[in-house]
């Protein structure tokens, strides 16, 4: 499989990311194990997480992810040298661990290094903004860090076009390592900011994106073309899903299905073929807790939609 540059960082990653959060969570460790070792299997070799993941859930305290990651590399095998691994900081962890101030930072960093079993995490991210710390003592801390070797290189997620510039200003007026990647929110529904704001910034400046939700927590997969009313306290998305029901999100699922008689495929690989191949983008992220999931991603990696396909999905997603 032929890996992509992921910004400057000197990191080559796979054509798309396998998301993280479901591990520990909706996909259980011995289920998250083989999602893991055919995710190798088949190729790839980037896997995003963050502290955080699962804190959302009943029970847990966050780390769960990122500890079920950790037991699979203990394993051996050869596993952490064929894996980028990406986390995230910034998220709340518990009342007063939050942000992305410097001993924030420090302490949340050894969590995610013990928790993942590894001496070195390949690309750590500021999971959002914190406007309350200075982004010169947040670049600072992250570059003691890779001065260290705890870390290779950096990278944003959810940061508006007007803090990433002014972070990558900053980064070159002081010398300090710059965010190399960007994590959005991004997918065929979800367009308009990412397009008008953020492509546009990414393109100039070589970052490399990993956008999430490439599949609208599962809207786009194909399941829900009926357009009935879901149930959220049947399914773990379901609050997050809802919200993608509306006309034009209809109008997006038919027309995923329309492609995909058309050239003989699924809406979920058309789904994500659909974001790779947008400028900038990199590797989108998508999750799987089964192995027919997971097969669906390693299909679409190997997609290439023709320009008809193109037209048609723009046109039905267009903000």
């Amino acid at each position: 499989m032929e890996l992509r540059p992921l910004g400057r960082s000197g990191l080559k990653v796979s054509p798309l990311c396998f998301g993280g959060n479901v591990f520990g969570w909706t996909a259980d460790e011995r289920t998250s194990f083989s999602l893991l070792d055919a995710w190798l299997d088949a190729g790839f070799n980037f896997v995003d997480t963050a502290d955080v993941y699962s804190r959302w859930a009943r029970g847990h305290s966050g780390g769960e992810s990122e500890t079920v990651i950790g037991r699979w590399l203990a394993q051996g095998g050869g596993r952490r040298d064929r894996i980028v691994i990406a986390t995230k900081v910034g998220m709340e962890m518990a009342p007063g661990k939050v942000g992305l101030a410097p001993a924030r930072i420090r302490e949340a960093v050894e969590g995610s290094l013990r928790r993942l079993q590894v001496d070195r995490i390949d690309l750590y991210q500021a999971h959002k903004d914190d406007p309350e710390t200075p982004l010169e003592a947040t670049l600072e801390a992250f570059a003691k860090l890779i001065e260290e070797g705890k870390i290779r290189a950096i990278g944003a997620s959810n940061y508006t076009a007007a803090r990433l510039t002014e972070a990558l200003a900053i980064s070159q007026r002081m010398g300090l390592p710059r965010f190399e990647s960007l994590q959005p929110l991004y997918n065929l529904y979800d367009r308009a900011v990412y397009e008008d704001e953020l492509e546009p910034l990414c393109v100039q400046e070589n970052i490399g994106v990993i956008n999430y939700y490439t599949l609208a927590a599962g809207f786009l997969s194909g399941k829900y073309s009926g357009g009935g009313a879901i149930d959220a306290s049947k399914t773990a998305r379901g609050a997050t899903v809802s919200r993608y029901l509306t006309a034009r999100g209809l109008k997006i699922l038919a027309t995923l299905d329309e492609v995909a008689k058309r050239i003989r495929s699924t809406p979920a690989r058309i789904a994500v073929a659909w974001v790779m191949q947008q400028p900038a983008v990199v590797a989108p992220i998508a999750s799987a807790t089964s192995l027919a999931q997971l097969e669906d991603l390693v299909q679409a990696a190997q997609l290439f939609l023709d320009p008809q396909s193109m037209q048609m999905l723009d046109a039905a997603s267009a903000e």
